[in-house]
């Protein structure tokens, strides 16, 4: 397989190491893959996450397999093994699908090699796609508010929701950016901000609880999120919080933006009540660990609720961007997110 490199993963000579996403941005540290218990254990552990990321990593993992020509059962075994890793991404199950859609026609290995790069080098493209049609719905001094990573950590590209940001920047738009903290695992305090800050963008950091008061000032233009899951009638799920800013921004009449690839889109999913919703470790919300070490701030059995995701009904959303274009609520009622076609 050709050496790939994107902002978070690597494959050379064979290998394949992750930027281990759990110590930034104290500490950039790189894993290598050592097999495909290793791979789930870091996607699980959010090492690696972002919905399109954890789809790509692990069909690169699967071509990695078939390129050293793992046996047919193995591969199957593989994929298996991969697709239960994550279950509110759709993206995994997207991707992974794909690969043993090749594997029942009887593809050779080689064929499986050329499946998984081309899931990534159209992972890339389509984060292009989207960040120029995102970008041209920003205008100069715009005060953007987002929640979550969604930027080169969290796919092959330049990101989708952040991607839309990096580009306006890039374009000459004097934009700037609030980033939600995002507990309970911080991923914007941690990771977004590491990445506008790498691309040069000016942002703030805020607390979560502080989004409401900044909306009330007039001190937000527009909001832009990702996705780890659209349903065929626009209900989208993703981080934890994303329902709190998008009833936010309807109360204050703020534009309302989700950001994600076509294969983000589940086209078995009618609506976002069948969307399954992912539940981690009470411990994530009891306190906080990275490269600082750990630190609980709740008693140890504390008890507690940690979804993961929540969603964000179709109703409160002002517009999808794809990487086809920009969808309204018509369209998405005519079955444009299923169909994929820009009406």
């Amino acid at each position: 397989m050709k050496q790939l490199e994107t902002t978070a993963l690597r494959y050379s000579n064979g290998a394949l190491d992750v930027l281990d996403q759990r110590r930034l941005p104290g500490e950039v540290h790189w894993h290598r893959c050592q097999d495909g218990e290793d791979l789930v254990a870091l996607i699980q552990g959010l090492a690696i996450r972002g919905a399109p990321l954890i789809g790509v990593a692990a069909a690169l993992w699967v071509g990695h397999c078939a390129e050293r020509d793992d046996e047919r059962d193995k591969l199957i075994a593989t994929i298996s093994q991969l697709r239960s890793s994550r279950p509110t991404a759709v993206n995994l199950m997207n991707d992974l699908d794909r690969l043993l859609n090749q594997i029942d026609k009887g593809a050779d290995n080689a064929t499986l090699v050329e499946e998984a790069i081309a899931i990534i080098d159209e992972d890339i493209a389509l984060c292009v796609a989207m960040s120029e049609h995102g970008a041209a719905l920003l205008q100069d001094g715009d005060n953007i508010l987002t929640h979550c990573n969604t930027g080169g950590l969290a796919t092959a590209g330049v990101g989708t929701a952040l991607g839309v940001i990096i580009t306006a920047h890039q374009q000459g738009k004097n934009i700037s950016v609030w980033v939600d903290e995002t507990r309970p695992l911080l991923q914007g305090a941690r990771l977004t901000t590491w990445e506008l800050e790498q691309a040069g963008v000016p942002y703030r950091l805020i607390c979560d609880s502080t989004a409401a008061s900044l909306m009330a000032q007039g001190k937000v233009d527009s909001i832009l999120v990702g996705a780890d899951r659209i349903a065929c009638n626009g209900d989208f799920a993703n981080k934890v919080g994303t329902y709190s800013v998008a009833v936010l921004a309807k109360y204050h009449g703020i534009p309302f933006y989700v950001v994600a690839p076509q294969t983000t889109v589940d086209l078995n999913c009618m609506h976002g009540d069948t969307i399954p919703i992912e539940l981690r470790n009470a411990n994530e919300v009891r306190g906080a660990s990275g490269s600082f070490g750990s630190c609980t701030w709740s008693p140890t059995d504390a008890a507690a609720y940690n979804p993961a995701f929540d969603v964000t009904p179709a109703e409160l959303v002002s517009g999808w961007i794809l990487d086809s274009g920009v969808y309204t609520h018509e369209q998405v009622k005519a079955g444009a997110l299923v169909s994929g076609d820009h009406l």
